[in-house]
């Protein structure tokens, strides 16, 4: 395909199929950048961090698109290494909130200028229309299968 003219559903299509190779080739760079957190626990921990009070497992579940016991798995995993800190909610005994931690805070802070490198390094040769265009296109990709996860649960009812 690289070099013909292709036409816009081969386009789609190829980003459709290259979207699961890069998560798996980002997989295993983002492994290999840390040995101590993978690139799921990183990410894991990003997503709570984004929130501007302690979420709960199912808020970070439903915004990475986990179930909650690979969410609750995943929370509980980074509390034995002491990056977070679960706690049961105030108010609904039901709901676990993810607190971070002093360690979580130390940890990320000394990693700051390895993470901004890795970045720079994996968008080299972007150049700010092409940074946007990608970025754009996530978001509306992003919104477009939330409108279709909802059509899914509705015609699950």
């Amino acid at each position: 395909m690289r070099g013909e003219i292709v036409n816009e559903i081969e386009q789609q299509a190829f980003i459709f199929g290259n979207i699961f190779v890069l998560a798996n080739r980002l997989q295993v760079l983002g492994d290999a950048f840390d040995k101590n957190i993978t690139i799921k626990q990183w990410l894991f921990l990003a997503c709570v961090a984004q929130f501007k009070s302690a979420p709960t497992v199912s808020e970070v579940a439903e915004h990475i698109g986990y179930s909650r016991q690979n969410a609750k798995r995943m929370a509980d995993a980074l509390e034995q290494r002491e990056f977070v800190r679960i706690v049961k909610d105030n108010t609904d005994a039901r709901a676990l909130r993810i607190h971070l931690t002093p360690k979580f805070n130390d940890y990320f802070e000394s990693r700051r200028q390895k993470e901004v490198a890795f970045i720079q390094n994996l968008f080299h040769g972007f150049d700010l229309k092409l940074t946007s265009g990608l970025y754009q296109g996530l978001i509306q990709l992003t919104e477009n299968m939330i409108t279709m996860e909802k059509e899914n649960a509705e015609v699950k009812e």
